[in-house]
């Protein structure tokens, strides 16, 4: 059984890879050496998951709606298994990702994909958040109100 920082490194670039863009997960399958062979345990399928929100980020929860997702899960040739799911409709990102997830866990491809795939994609999407907190920041607007005397 994986130890729990194991676990942590997993789902932490899972979502690097469920969050990537289709094409950078393209370029990283396409320059492997050697090229990577795999076999699909699930093909790729669309489906629905409900989405849960809480009232004001820290109240009840509620159910907010429903999101389109896509999984998929492949082996290795080496035996390793690699699970994704992706928001969207996109079968092809989530056979990457699986990819992806099944390699990264291997001593032979892992190290380099951490280095570069992930390390890269996490900068890109952190960066990608500030904006949208800055951005967010800009429209604040402070509302005070006066208690009248007398």
């Amino acid at each position: 059984m994986p130890a729990a920082f194991e676990i942590q490194e997993r789902q932490a670039w899972m979502g690097v890879l469920a969050r990537a863009d289709r094409a950078a997960l393209e370029r990283a399958v396409d320059v492997l050496d050697p090229p990577a062979t795999w076999t699909r345990l699930r093909a790729p399928e669309i489906g629905m998951v409900m989405v849960r929100g809480r009232a004001g980020g820290d109240g009840a929860q509620f159910n907010l709606g429903e999101m389109t997702v896509t999984r998929c899960a492949v082996r290795l040739a080496c035996g390793t298994v690699g699970h994704a799911y992706v928001a969207g409709r996109d079968q092809r990102k989530a056979e990457l990702a699986a990819v992806l997830d099944a390699l990264l866990q291997t001593d032979a491809h892992g190290p380099a994909l951490q280095a570069g795939l992930i390390a890269a994609e996490s900068a890109r999407q952190q960066a990608m958040r500030e904006d949208a907190l800055r951005r967010a920041a800009a429209t604040k607007v402070d509302f005070f109100s006066m208690v009248r005397m007398g």
